[in-house]
């Protein structure tokens, strides 16, 4: 499959309350990188070496104490909404602060910054959390610089991911770093990843931001762009298919979303075809595949990206 690499130990810190999918997201492009020949190790621990219980209740196994632990090239701290609570867990911290120690890179996973926070790692530094606990990890934390949009932030030694499922666009970006881009690209096709998601890119997509309309035409209206952005969406199209007027449509698309028509579907093509890019396509078929047509804007669009 791959070639064969010097082993990578990674350390994944657990503990009773932690998000199963924290935990679980990073470990699958661990265990498919290491089937790749990438050399990954992953050793399960927890503060005082006990299995742990999840917030979804189920149970985890640990192989050994953090404190056990010695040899770390990259610490994965997932999140949980307890580690949001005020009042850290000491034994969590003590066991970050020892597992960090020799670390070539230390990461966290959704609220898994507010541990990182709370142990002093972050201060100094950027990074980012779940959308909904920025503003309370900036306040608790201020020496930190919270990015609220981005999937991913590295400074440093030190990357922090968004909610949930950030961890899998987190761990593709080690893998990448470690193995090279086409291995985290077949990593993220093995595991049906739809897109590679960039850390610049936003927590939530141009469907997810806006708000959700009230009328069920103009839902369907949003729902078919964000499936086809390609397809035709010019403002006569779909006033034919909600049955209505040009300007009826285009008043009540702006009372449901706050945007115009065009202006939605201009931002749903352009986020498509940057996420495309991103993801190994050609600039020509991004443009293409999104519906945005002219290589030249596309381009625009992607000279105006912050980078990772």
């Amino acid at each position: 499959m791959g070639l064969s690499r010097p082993s990578v130990p990674v350390a994944v810190l657990v503990f009773d309350g932690v998000r199963l999918l924290d935990v679980t997201g990073p470990l699958e492009v661990f265990d498919v990188a290491a089937e790749l020949g990438t050399g990954y190790v992953v050793t399960m621990c927890s503060p005082d070496g006990h299995d742990i219980t999840t917030s979804s209740g189920l149970r985890i196994g640990v192989d050994r104490a953090a404190a056990e632990v010695t040899d770390v090239d990259t610490l994965v701290v997932p999140g949980g909404e307890c580690l949001v609570k005020p009042g850290a867990n000491a034994e969590l911290l003590t066991s970050i602060r020892h597992l960090s120690r020799g670390a070539r890179r230390v990461t966290s996973v959704c609220a898994g910054a507010f541990a990182l926070g709370a142990a002093g790692l972050l201060d100094g530094r950027r990074a980012t959390t779940h959308w909904r606990h920025a503003d309370t990890l900036q306040e608790r934390y201020p020496a930190v610089e919270v990015d609220p949009e981005a999937i991913y932030v590295r400074d440093g030694r030190v990357l922090t991911s968004a909610g949930v499922s950030s961890g899998i666009d987190l761990a593709l970006a080690l893998v990448e770093e470690d193995a090279g881009d086409v291995l985290a690209h077949e990593i993220a096709r093995e595991l049906v990843v739809f897109m590679r998601r960039r850390g610049a890119q936003p927590q939530l997509s141009v469907p997810a931001r806006t708000p959700r309309p009230r009328r069920d035409i103009v839902r369907a209206l949003c729902d078919e762009v964000a499936a086809d952005p390609a397809g035709d969406h010019c403002l006569t199209s779909m006033a034919q298919r909600a049955g209505l007027s040009t300007r009826h449509l285009s008043r009540l698309f702006k009372e449901g979303t706050g945007q115009t028509p065009a202006t939605y579907v201009a931002a749903v093509r352009r986020e498509a075809a940057i996420a495309l890019v991103m993801s190994g396509e050609t600039v020509a078929a991004a443009a293409r595949r999104s519906g945005l047509g002219s290589d030249e804007t596309l381009r625009r669009h992607l000279r105006a990206q912050p980078g990772d």
